[in-house]
């Protein structure tokens, strides 16, 4: 995978978690990666396929999932769940949230969801290096096994219940539907409780990457509460 950009290239090298084979950049970014090898920008643009690349880009291994039951450990675990999200960028930006708030980790669906990415790293900051992230093959048996494991799981809809009336005590799984369509059926059935962000413009509701930021931080709030 190549990853690029400035901050996404410096995560990678800081998180160790993947192996860094070559880095190009260009000449004036070049004494910010030692050992880089000095290009032009048009064949950075060519190897990451993006003219987004700040004039630097890495190759590296693919992407280290970790199993979903790695996120369930722990009574404080605080886990994101993308309900077939399906935009790299909205992936990356949560992602990129969900690391500064210190979140657990995100899960995703194997199927009609973003993967991580070259974009969706760029996105995100480089915040997916150092963010643990699994894959699983069916959301709905993930909040089973989740509440099994003592988690409480929250689905993000408009019309739940306002999300500062909840006691996010414990271990949380907040779940978030995909862009348009919201929270499958099957999905928001599996969850404990639907809540919901205040609506007081005319636009019906937020971006799903404005609206994981603030429930996220809500989340935190709350908690620091109780």
């Amino acid at each position: 995978m190549i990853v690029y950009g400035r901050q996404p290239v410096r995560e990678l090298l800081a998180a160790g978690r993947r192996p860094v084979e070559r880095i190009w950049a260009t000449r004036n970014v070049a004494e910010e990666f030692p050992g880089a090898e000095v290009t032009d920008g048009d064949e950075i643009a060519r190897r990451a396929e993006s003219d987004a690349h700040q004039g630097v880009c890495a190759l590296t291994a693919g992407y280290p999932y970790v199993g979903a039951h790695e996120l369930l450990r722990g009574d404080a675990s605080l886990v994101v769940a993308l309900d077939e999200v399906q935009d790299p960028q909205n992936l990356g930006a949560i992602a990129r949230t969900a690391e500064v708030a210190g979140a657990t980790g995100l899960v995703v669906p194997e199927r009609r969801s973003a993967e991580v990415t070259p974009a969706a790293c760029k996105a995100s900051a480089g915040a997916v290096e150092h963010l643990r992230i699994a894959r699983v093959r069916n959301l709905a048996d993930f909040l089973g096994e989740a509440k099994e494991a003592g988690l409480w799981c929250y689905g993000a809809d408009a019309a739940g219940r306002p999300y500062d009336q909840v006691d996010y005590a414990g271990g949380v799984v907040l779940v978030l539907g995909a862009e348009g369509k919201g929270l499958r059926p099957r999905v928001a059935k599996a969850c404990d409780e639907l809540v919901g962000l205040p609506v007081k413009g005319r636009i019906a509701s937020l971006n799903v990457s404005a609206a994981a930021a603030a429930l996220l931080y809500g989340i935190l709030q709350e908690k620091s509460r109780s």
